[in-house]
């Protein structure tokens, strides 16, 4: 691996975001586990959910609004992390 990626996911615990959070960890780290060297769940407040990668913010509640489709998410990572990488099923489109 030549670069670290490290994903931080953001959420709120007043809101009781955890499970959702560790679901898409692990669909992450599933999903990337050649490319990921971290994700990490950063324990916040107010209604934030955050996704950085190496700080850089992915998605942001805030700003678009609910949550992302994993589907969604996996392309957001997979075009900053391995922009050539096909994935598989979660890139078809449905009929």
């Amino acid at each position: 691996m030549n670069q670290e990626f490290k994903i931080t996911i953001n959420y709120c615990t007043q809101c009781r975001w955890l499970l959702r959070s560790a679901w898409m960890a692990q669909e992450l780290l599933t999903t990337f586990e050649q490319e990921l060297s971290e994700v990490a769940l950063r324990p916040g407040t107010g209604g934030v959910f955050e996704i950085t990668i190496n700080g850089k913010l992915l998605w942001s509640r805030a700003e678009q609004g609910g949550f992302p489709d994993i589907k969604v998410l996996k392309q957001i990572v997979r075009n900053v992390i391995a922009p050539d990488r096909d994935l598989g099923h979660s890139e078809k489109k449905p009929d």
